[in-house]
């Protein structure tokens, strides 16, 4: 059996693909704002996971396993990632006090910033162990 490092090259590749989506992914979030939290969430993540899903797919983690099966185990991880991260960041941060001084909106956007955090951990994990492992 192959022995694999947990971290290795493949991560700057991940961060490099994922500086490019998540550029795509703020400015859809945040211009679709006003359809609320989880519209404008998920619109901007299946735009940046159809760029994230080829980029990684070819130049991160090289995969060679067949189109179809790598798409649905990467559908299935972005799916996963995005309801994980975003469902706890915003309980989360509900626990938080919210300053006086920090309008509504900046706080749903700094809720936003801390689900985007936790789903790239969790997607870079996904996406090299499970979705493209081949």
């Amino acid at each position: 059996m192959k022995e694999t490092k947990f971290l290795d090259a493949s991560i700057w590749k991940f961060l490099l693909v994922g500086v490019g989506n998540t550029l795509l992914s703020m400015v859809l979030m945040f211009a679709l704002e006003g359809l609320g939290y989880w519209p404008s969430t998920a619109i901007a993540y299946v735009a940046g996971a159809v760029m994230s899903f080829f980029l990684n797919r070819s130049f991160t983690f090289r995969s060679q396993e067949t189109m179809g099966r790598s798409a649905v185990k990467f559908a299935l991880n972005v799916a996963v990632c995005y309801l994980m991260a975003y469902g706890i960041a915003q309980p989360v941060m509900e626990l938080l006090p919210q300053p006086v001084f920090v309008p509504a909106i900046w706080w749903e956007r700094l809720t936003k910033l801390v689900g985007m955090g936790l789903y790239t951990v969790l997607n870079y994990f996904g996406q090299r162990f499970f979705a493209f492992q081949k």
